[in-house]
Protein backbone atom coordinates (compact mmCIF):
# COMPACT_ATOMS: atom_id res chain seq x y z
CA UNK A 1 0.00 0.00 0.00
CA UNK A 2 2.86 2.45 0.94
CA UNK A 3 4.18 1.70 -2.85
CA UNK A 4 1.00 2.66 -4.20
CA UNK A 5 0.71 6.03 -2.50
CA UNK A 6 4.47 6.93 -2.74
CA UNK A 7 4.40 6.34 -7.13
CA UNK A 8 1.35 8.89 -7.11
CA UNK A 9 3.66 11.63 -4.90
CA UNK A 10 6.69 11.22 -7.21
CA UNK A 11 4.50 11.72 -10.31
CA UNK A 12 3.02 15.08 -8.99
CA UNK A 13 6.82 16.21 -8.16
CA UNK A 14 7.83 15.79 -11.55
CA UNK A 15 4.70 17.20 -13.25
CA UNK A 16 5.62 20.00 -10.75
CA UNK A 17 9.05 20.13 -12.24
CA UNK A 18 8.31 20.18 -15.87
CA UNK A 19 5.99 22.98 -15.20
CA UNK A 20 8.60 24.80 -13.55
CA UNK A 21 10.21 24.63 -16.95
CA UNK A 22 7.57 26.90 -18.45
CA UNK A 23 8.26 30.89 -18.72
CA UNK A 24 7.02 33.30 -20.81
CA UNK A 25 8.83 35.18 -23.19
CA UNK A 26 7.70 38.85 -23.77
CA UNK A 27 8.82 40.43 -26.71
CA UNK A 28 9.03 44.24 -27.85
CA UNK A 29 8.59 45.03 -31.35
CA UNK A 30 8.70 48.24 -33.94
CA UNK A 31 4.74 48.51 -34.76
CA UNK A 32 6.12 51.46 -37.74
CA UNK A 33 6.97 48.75 -40.20
CA UNK A 34 3.43 47.61 -40.38
CA UNK A 35 4.20 44.11 -39.71
CA UNK A 36 3.88 44.30 -36.06
CA UNK A 37 0.76 45.21 -33.62
CA UNK A 38 2.51 45.75 -30.27
CA UNK A 39 3.71 43.79 -27.36
CA UNK A 40 3.84 39.60 -27.76
CA UNK A 41 4.03 37.20 -25.12
CA UNK A 42 4.95 33.63 -25.61
CA UNK A 43 5.30 30.60 -23.40
CA UNK A 44 8.78 29.00 -23.67
CA UNK A 45 9.07 25.41 -22.91
CA UNK A 46 12.63 24.94 -21.50
CA UNK A 47 12.61 21.48 -21.99
CA UNK A 48 12.26 21.44 -25.84
CA UNK A 49 11.99 24.86 -26.96
CA UNK A 50 8.28 25.01 -28.24
CA UNK A 51 6.50 27.99 -28.24
CA UNK A 52 2.79 29.12 -27.86
CA UNK A 53 1.49 32.25 -28.34
CA UNK A 54 0.33 33.34 -25.52
CA UNK A 55 -1.09 37.17 -26.13
CA UNK A 56 -0.50 40.28 -27.78
CA UNK A 57 -1.45 43.57 -26.09
CA UNK A 58 -2.17 45.51 -29.85
CA UNK A 59 -2.15 50.39 -30.16
CA UNK A 60 0.98 50.50 -28.53
CA UNK A 61 3.89 52.97 -30.18
CA UNK A 62 7.14 51.15 -31.09
CA UNK A 63 7.63 49.66 -27.76
CA UNK A 64 11.03 48.91 -28.91
CA UNK A 65 12.40 47.81 -25.20
CA UNK A 66 11.09 46.55 -21.97
CA UNK A 67 11.75 46.11 -18.84
CA UNK A 68 9.77 44.05 -15.96
CA UNK A 69 8.53 45.39 -13.00
CA UNK A 70 9.44 44.10 -9.73
CA UNK A 71 7.56 40.94 -8.37
CA UNK A 72 6.40 40.02 -12.19
CA UNK A 73 3.07 41.71 -11.57
CA UNK A 74 4.43 45.10 -14.36
CA UNK A 75 6.08 45.66 -17.55
CA UNK A 76 7.10 48.82 -18.63
CA UNK A 77 7.67 49.51 -22.44
CA UNK A 78 9.55 52.59 -24.06
CA UNK A 79 7.53 54.22 -27.05
CA UNK A 80 9.90 55.26 -29.51
CA UNK A 81 8.63 58.35 -31.57
CA UNK A 82 10.82 60.97 -31.45
CA UNK A 83 9.74 64.29 -30.24
CA UNK A 84 6.34 62.60 -28.65
CA UNK A 85 8.14 59.46 -27.22
CA UNK A 86 7.08 57.67 -23.84
CA UNK A 87 7.14 55.21 -21.42
CA UNK A 88 4.25 52.85 -20.97
CA UNK A 89 3.07 50.62 -18.07
CA UNK A 90 1.38 47.78 -18.28
CA UNK A 91 -0.37 45.45 -15.25
CA UNK A 92 0.89 41.75 -16.28
CA UNK A 93 -0.73 38.36 -15.00
CA UNK A 94 1.89 35.90 -15.38
CA UNK A 95 0.02 32.81 -16.02
CA UNK A 96 -2.29 33.95 -19.08
CA UNK A 97 0.18 36.15 -20.47
CA UNK A 98 -1.88 39.16 -20.49
CA UNK A 99 -1.15 42.83 -20.27
CA UNK A 100 -3.26 45.50 -19.06
CA UNK A 101 -2.51 49.06 -19.43
CA UNK A 102 -1.80 51.14 -17.09
CA UNK A 103 -0.57 54.96 -18.40
CA UNK A 104 1.87 56.52 -19.94
CA UNK A 105 4.29 59.37 -19.69
CA UNK A 106 6.22 61.29 -21.22
CA UNK A 107 9.81 60.86 -21.38
CA UNK A 108 10.90 64.93 -22.17
CA UNK A 109 13.94 62.89 -24.11
CA UNK A 110 13.22 61.86 -27.68
CA UNK A 111 13.55 58.06 -28.91
CA UNK A 112 14.05 56.23 -25.44
CA UNK A 113 15.88 52.72 -26.46
CA UNK A 114 16.00 51.28 -23.12
CA UNK A 115 14.10 50.97 -19.99
CA UNK A 116 14.67 49.48 -16.37
CA UNK A 117 12.43 49.26 -13.29
CA UNK A 118 12.85 48.80 -9.48
CA UNK A 119 10.56 48.72 -6.84
CA UNK A 120 10.70 52.51 -6.21
CA UNK A 121 11.54 53.96 -10.10
CA UNK A 122 11.61 53.75 -13.41
CA UNK A 123 14.56 54.87 -15.87
CA UNK A 124 14.57 55.33 -19.35
CA UNK A 125 17.85 56.18 -21.44
CA UNK A 126 16.66 58.64 -23.81
CA UNK A 127 18.97 58.52 -27.40
CA UNK A 128 18.16 61.73 -29.14
CA UNK A 129 17.72 63.37 -26.42
CA UNK A 130 20.65 62.87 -25.13
CA UNK A 131 19.35 62.24 -21.74
CA UNK A 132 17.94 59.75 -18.77
CA UNK A 133 14.13 59.92 -17.13
CA UNK A 134 13.32 58.94 -14.03
CA UNK A 135 9.59 57.83 -13.22
CA UNK A 136 8.17 57.10 -9.64
CA UNK A 137 5.77 53.57 -9.42
CA UNK A 138 2.48 54.20 -8.25
CA UNK A 139 1.04 51.37 -5.88
CA UNK A 140 -0.65 49.77 -9.03
CA UNK A 141 2.34 49.89 -10.91
CA UNK A 142 1.44 52.29 -12.77
CA UNK A 143 3.85 55.96 -13.81
CA UNK A 144 4.20 58.58 -11.74
CA UNK A 145 4.90 62.04 -13.65
CA UNK A 146 8.72 62.43 -14.21
CA UNK A 147 10.46 62.84 -11.20
CA UNK A 148 14.24 63.77 -12.88
CA UNK A 149 15.25 64.85 -16.17
CA UNK A 150 19.22 64.35 -16.53
CA UNK A 151 20.59 65.57 -20.15
CA UNK A 152 24.11 64.84 -21.09
CA UNK A 153 25.96 67.58 -23.52
CA UNK A 154 29.04 66.94 -25.29
CA UNK A 155 30.22 64.96 -28.79
CA UNK A 156 33.17 62.98 -30.14
CA UNK A 157 35.09 62.20 -33.46
CA UNK A 158 32.74 60.68 -35.53
CA UNK A 159 30.84 63.74 -37.06
CA UNK A 160 28.30 61.14 -38.68
CA UNK A 161 27.03 59.21 -35.37
CA UNK A 162 28.53 61.71 -32.84
CA UNK A 163 27.41 64.99 -33.18
CA UNK A 164 25.77 65.31 -29.83
CA UNK A 165 24.95 63.16 -26.78
CA UNK A 166 22.63 59.61 -27.19
CA UNK A 167 22.29 57.64 -23.85
CA UNK A 168 21.76 54.12 -25.25
CA UNK A 169 21.62 52.10 -21.97
CA UNK A 170 20.96 52.57 -18.09
CA UNK A 171 21.83 49.74 -15.67
CA UNK A 172 21.96 49.36 -12.35
CA UNK A 173 25.04 47.96 -10.55
CA UNK A 174 24.71 44.57 -8.74
CA UNK A 175 25.03 46.04 -5.39
CA UNK A 176 21.71 48.49 -6.61
CA UNK A 177 23.77 51.48 -5.27
CA UNK A 178 24.28 53.25 -8.88
CA UNK A 179 23.35 53.38 -12.09
CA UNK A 180 25.84 53.35 -14.87
CA UNK A 181 24.82 54.71 -18.11
CA UNK A 182 26.69 54.60 -21.33
CA UNK A 183 26.55 57.19 -24.04
CA UNK A 184 27.35 56.34 -27.71
CA UNK A 185 27.23 60.11 -28.48
CA UNK A 186 29.98 61.05 -25.95
CA UNK A 187 32.37 58.15 -25.81
CA UNK A 188 31.75 58.40 -21.90
CA UNK A 189 30.32 55.93 -19.28
CA UNK A 190 28.71 57.71 -16.28
CA UNK A 191 28.11 56.43 -13.52
CA UNK A 192 25.54 57.81 -10.82
CA UNK A 193 24.77 57.51 -7.07
CA UNK A 194 21.29 55.84 -7.05
CA UNK A 195 18.64 57.07 -4.29
CA UNK A 196 15.74 55.17 -4.42
CA UNK A 197 14.01 57.91 -2.32
CA UNK A 198 15.53 60.77 -3.67
CA UNK A 199 12.73 62.88 -4.79
CA UNK A 200 13.89 64.58 -7.70
CA UNK A 201 17.37 63.43 -6.86
CA UNK A 202 17.18 60.04 -7.34
CA UNK A 203 20.22 60.02 -9.01
CA UNK A 204 23.18 62.17 -8.64
CA UNK A 205 26.60 62.34 -10.89
CA UNK A 206 29.56 60.34 -9.38
CA UNK A 207 31.80 59.62 -12.19
CA UNK A 208 32.65 59.08 -15.91
CA UNK A 209 34.82 57.06 -17.99
CA UNK A 210 36.11 57.97 -21.14
CA UNK A 211 36.27 54.95 -23.91
CA UNK A 212 38.33 55.14 -27.52
CA UNK A 213 37.07 57.87 -29.63
CA UNK A 214 34.76 57.01 -32.04
CA UNK A 215 33.79 53.34 -29.98
CA UNK A 216 30.56 54.33 -29.37
CA UNK A 217 29.52 52.71 -26.23
CA UNK A 218 25.85 50.98 -26.49
CA UNK A 219 25.08 48.01 -23.74
CA UNK A 220 27.11 46.69 -20.93
CA UNK A 221 26.34 43.38 -18.10
CA UNK A 222 28.19 42.55 -15.03
CA UNK A 223 29.54 39.23 -14.59
CA UNK A 224 27.83 36.86 -12.32
CA UNK A 225 30.31 37.24 -9.37
CA UNK A 226 30.29 41.16 -9.83
CA UNK A 227 33.40 41.75 -9.79
CA UNK A 228 33.87 42.78 -14.12
CA UNK A 229 31.94 44.72 -16.58
CA UNK A 230 31.73 44.11 -20.00
CA UNK A 231 30.84 46.96 -22.51
CA UNK A 232 30.32 46.29 -26.33
CA UNK A 233 31.14 49.45 -28.55
CA UNK A 234 28.64 49.83 -31.44
CA UNK A 235 30.91 51.73 -34.22
CA UNK A 236 34.09 50.07 -33.81
CA UNK A 237 32.72 46.47 -32.42
CA UNK A 238 35.15 46.19 -29.79
CA UNK A 239 34.37 45.38 -26.00
CA UNK A 240 35.78 47.02 -22.94
CA UNK A 241 36.18 45.03 -19.98
CA UNK A 242 36.46 46.83 -16.41
CA UNK A 243 36.92 45.97 -12.88
CA UNK A 244 34.15 46.52 -10.52
CA UNK A 245 33.89 47.91 -7.37
CA UNK A 246 31.84 49.83 -5.19
CA UNK A 247 30.58 52.63 -8.05
CA UNK A 248 34.52 52.32 -9.43
CA UNK A 249 35.26 50.95 -12.95
CA UNK A 250 38.66 50.22 -13.80
CA UNK A 251 39.61 49.35 -17.82
CA UNK A 252 41.61 45.87 -17.60
CA UNK A 253 41.28 44.73 -21.43
CA UNK A 254 40.27 45.78 -25.21
CA UNK A 255 39.00 43.12 -27.38
CA UNK A 256 36.76 42.94 -30.86
CA UNK A 257 34.12 40.58 -31.55
CA UNK A 258 35.14 40.99 -35.41
CA UNK A 259 36.87 38.54 -36.91
CA UNK A 260 40.62 39.03 -37.75
CA UNK A 261 40.48 41.13 -41.93
CA UNK A 262 36.89 41.96 -41.06
CA UNK A 263 36.52 44.89 -43.28
CA UNK A 264 32.59 45.01 -43.59
CA UNK A 265 30.18 47.64 -41.79
CA UNK A 266 29.78 47.18 -38.11
CA UNK A 267 26.81 48.00 -35.90
CA UNK A 268 27.56 45.95 -32.53
CA UNK A 269 24.16 45.39 -31.24
CA UNK A 270 23.71 43.42 -27.87
CA UNK A 271 25.98 41.61 -25.01
CA UNK A 272 24.81 38.94 -21.78
CA UNK A 273 26.38 36.41 -20.08
CA UNK A 274 25.28 32.83 -19.48
CA UNK A 275 23.45 32.10 -16.57
CA UNK A 276 26.74 30.17 -15.23
CA UNK A 277 28.34 32.71 -15.66
CA UNK A 278 30.98 31.08 -18.00
CA UNK A 279 30.60 32.38 -21.36
CA UNK A 280 29.91 35.76 -22.76
CA UNK A 281 28.00 36.46 -26.34
CA UNK A 282 27.96 39.63 -28.15
CA UNK A 283 25.72 40.53 -31.74
CA UNK A 284 26.94 42.34 -34.51
CA UNK A 285 24.35 43.88 -37.30
CA UNK A 286 25.51 45.73 -40.29
CA UNK A 287 27.35 43.71 -42.62
CA UNK A 288 28.10 41.11 -40.27
CA UNK A 289 24.99 39.67 -38.86
CA UNK A 290 26.88 37.14 -36.26
CA UNK A 291 27.34 36.56 -32.77
CA UNK A 292 30.50 36.34 -30.99
CA UNK A 293 31.12 33.90 -28.07
CA UNK A 294 33.83 34.30 -25.61
CA UNK A 295 35.15 32.25 -22.37
CA UNK A 296 35.42 34.51 -19.57
CA UNK A 297 38.98 33.55 -18.11
CA UNK A 298 40.63 34.05 -15.04
CA UNK A 299 40.58 37.44 -13.59
CA UNK A 300 37.29 38.26 -16.20
CA UNK A 301 39.07 38.75 -19.24
CA UNK A 302 37.92 37.38 -22.13
CA UNK A 303 39.36 34.94 -24.65
CA UNK A 304 37.31 34.16 -28.56
CA UNK A 305 35.76 30.98 -28.87
CA UNK A 306 33.78 31.12 -32.00
CA UNK A 307 31.42 33.50 -34.29
CA UNK A 308 28.06 32.02 -35.12
CA UNK A 309 26.10 33.59 -38.23
CA UNK A 310 22.70 34.17 -36.12
CA UNK A 311 20.86 33.42 -39.87
CA UNK A 312 18.67 36.20 -40.26
CA UNK A 313 19.57 40.33 -40.60
CA UNK A 314 19.34 42.88 -37.81
CA UNK A 315 20.58 40.76 -34.26
CA UNK A 316 19.05 44.03 -32.45
CA UNK A 317 19.08 42.12 -28.95
CA UNK A 318 18.90 38.31 -28.16
CA UNK A 319 18.44 36.16 -24.79
CA UNK A 320 19.33 33.18 -23.37
CA UNK A 321 16.87 31.48 -21.50
CA UNK A 322 16.96 31.30 -17.47
CA UNK A 323 18.37 27.41 -17.74
CA UNK A 324 21.12 28.62 -20.12
CA UNK A 325 20.18 25.81 -23.34
CA UNK A 326 18.77 28.12 -25.75
CA UNK A 327 19.64 31.38 -26.95
CA UNK A 328 17.38 33.55 -28.89
CA UNK A 329 18.04 35.82 -31.08
CA UNK A 330 15.71 38.90 -32.43
CA UNK A 331 15.94 39.95 -36.37
CA UNK A 332 14.72 43.31 -36.38
CA UNK A 333 14.77 43.22 -40.60
CA UNK A 334 13.77 39.74 -41.49
CA UNK A 335 10.71 40.02 -38.87
CA UNK A 336 11.86 36.51 -36.48
CA UNK A 337 13.47 34.68 -33.39
CA UNK A 338 16.11 32.00 -34.48
CA UNK A 339 16.45 29.63 -31.35
CA UNK A 340 19.72 28.08 -31.02
CA UNK A 341 20.85 25.43 -28.70
CA UNK A 342 23.71 25.93 -26.35
CA UNK A 343 26.33 23.70 -25.48
CA UNK A 344 26.85 24.26 -21.72
CA UNK A 345 30.37 23.14 -21.53
CA UNK A 346 31.78 24.89 -24.28
CA UNK A 347 29.67 27.47 -24.94
CA UNK A 348 28.90 26.68 -28.80
CA UNK A 349 25.58 27.59 -30.58
CA UNK A 350 23.82 24.79 -32.91
CA UNK A 351 20.31 25.79 -34.92
CA UNK A 352 17.32 23.95 -33.56
CA UNK A 353 15.66 25.31 -37.06
CA UNK A 354 12.98 26.63 -34.52
CA UNK A 355 11.76 30.18 -35.55
CA UNK A 356 9.18 32.40 -33.96
CA UNK A 357 7.48 34.71 -36.97
CA UNK A 358 6.91 38.22 -35.57
CA UNK A 359 7.18 42.09 -36.90
CA UNK A 360 10.57 44.08 -36.40
CA UNK A 361 11.16 42.34 -32.86
CA UNK A 362 13.85 44.13 -31.27
CA UNK A 363 13.79 43.28 -27.22
CA UNK A 364 13.35 39.28 -25.67
CA UNK A 365 12.47 39.16 -21.90
CA UNK A 366 12.21 35.66 -19.93
CA UNK A 367 9.76 36.12 -16.97
CA UNK A 368 8.09 32.83 -14.78
CA UNK A 369 4.80 31.79 -15.51
CA UNK A 370 4.42 31.59 -11.66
Amino acid sequence: MKKLLFFPVIMLALQSCAQKKDYNLIVGTYTNTGKSEGIYVYNFDTNTAAVKAKSVIKNVENPSFLALGDGNKAIYAVNETSETSAVSAFGFDAASGKLTFLNKQATNGADPCFVIADKKNVITANYSGGSISVFGIEKDGSLSGIKQLVKHSGKSVDKARQGSSHVHMAQFTPDHKYVVVDDLGTDKVYLYAYHPDGGNKVLTAKDSIAITPGAGPRHLVFSKDSKYAYLIHEIDGGITVFSYSDGSLTEIQETKITEDGFTGENGAADIHLSPDGKFLYASNRGSENKITIFAIEKGGLLSVRGHVSTLGKGPRNFAIDPTGKYLLVAHQYTNDVVIFERNLETGALTDTGKRISVGAPVCLVFAPVK
